[in-house]
């Protein structure tokens, strides 16, 4: 229902907040520059030219807006347009990246293509099944490894520190360790292995190995957090009521910042499972499908899609193709992680928190 003011409201409407634009002059403006950058991108402009004219052309509000409303309602048109503009600059690589990959990947994606390893192919043809199986496995072993460390030291400084000098020294180290390159991850493991196995050691474990010192300081810092969400007060009625200190964790803590946790770990995971630099380094590159984590070199998705492009054969369209579609899975994979842990986070949260 539209309302539609007399003349005399309208007087009284523009004596109290003075002139303003038509309800359509925003829209009119933003949408006539998108048709004008639309157009010149269809005439075989540069996209970023036409995106330039774009906001150029939405320049224009605020320059209107000082000719009818006055210069402090221009100033908050123009502080609007700016903060638009930079969340759509912000927002176009991740748009590029997504319709890159997907066009790129999503022709290649088939039940061959999940099934098959690279074994014996030259050419057309093969999959990534084995790299696909390696990522599966040193990703686990890294979050066996990670969580029971990670989670037991952020219990034990939320829990049992108490602020003292040991708990300011391992929160400084773990906020080295959340900047550590992950090239430094991956020759630490391969120093570490090379002390039990010798020179040109290549094993999934240590894969798992680097992995973990990326994940470790996140899961701390993370879990960290959410028990530090918990409310003092459930402690101290389960202190009340003679419970144990470390029963009062287990049962009254711990479920209480589960949700965040999860989440926590799973986004852990799903920021070091594309980690390329450590597991080439260590883990290695092979054709063949390897289910042991202890004995040989096993492929993984990023490596696979590296080696795909760094060395694509002859011919090389195949090989491109094929590591594009590695890349692909690999992003589905993580968005399937990241819904994963939107899903734990709403399930396990408090209802008045949901």
């Amino acid at each position: 229902m539209t309302t539609t003011l007399t003349p005399d409201a309208l007087d009284i409407h523009e004596e109290l907040y003075g002139a303003q634009l038509p309800s359509w002059g925003a829209k009119a403006v933003v949408g006539g520059g998108v048709a004008i950058g639309l157009v010149l991108y269809l005439l075989g402009v540069n996209l970023v030219l036409a995106t330039l004219v774009v906001f150029v052309v939405s320049l224009a509000l605020p320059l209107w807006s000082v000719a009818v409303e006055g210069s402090r309602k221009a100033t908050d048109r123009l502080v609007t347009v700016l903060v638009t503009s930079a969340f759509v600059l912000a927002m176009f690589p991740l748009f590029s990246i997504l319709y890159t990959v997907i066009s790129k990947g999503l022709t290649v994606l088939s039940s061959q293509f999940f099934t098959y390893s690279m074994r014996n192919v030259v050419g057309e043809g093969g999959g990534i099944y084995h790299a696909m199986i390696g990522t599966l496995l040193i990703t686990g072993a890294a979050a066996v490894i990670s969580v029971p460390i990670g989670l037991f030291t952020s219990i034990y400084l939320v829990e049992y520190a108490d602020g003292n000098r040991l708990s300011r020294w391992i929160r400084f180290l773990v906020d080295v360790m959340t900047g550590i390159p992950s090239i430094v991850a991956g020759l630490f493991a391969y120093a570490l292995f090379v002390l039990f196995f010798g020179e040109g050691v290549r094993m999934g474990l240590g894969g798992a190995v680097a992995l973990s010192v990326l994940m470790i300081p996140v899961v701390v810092r993370s879990s960290e957090e959410m028990l530090k969400l918990v409310p003092n007060e459930l402690r101290e009625a389960s202190y009340a009521l003679g419970v144990p200190k470390w029963r009062t964790v287990a049962k009254v803590v711990l479920p209480t910042a589960l949700a965040g946790i999860v989440t926590g770990i799973t986004l852990s995971v799903a920021r070091v499972i594309g980690e390329t630099a450590p597991l080439l380094i260590i883990a290695g590159m092979t054709d063949s499908v390897n289910f042991n984590l202890f004995d040989g070199r096993m492929a993984t998705l990023p490596v696979f899609t590296y080696s795909s492009v760094r060395s694509p054969g002859i011919p090389p369209e195949f090989s491109i193709d094929r590591a594009w579609g590695a890349a692909l899975t690999l992003l589905i994979i993580v968005m399937l992680l990241n819904l994963i842990a939107r899903l734990v986070s709403y399930f396990f949260s408090p209802k008045g928190e949901r």
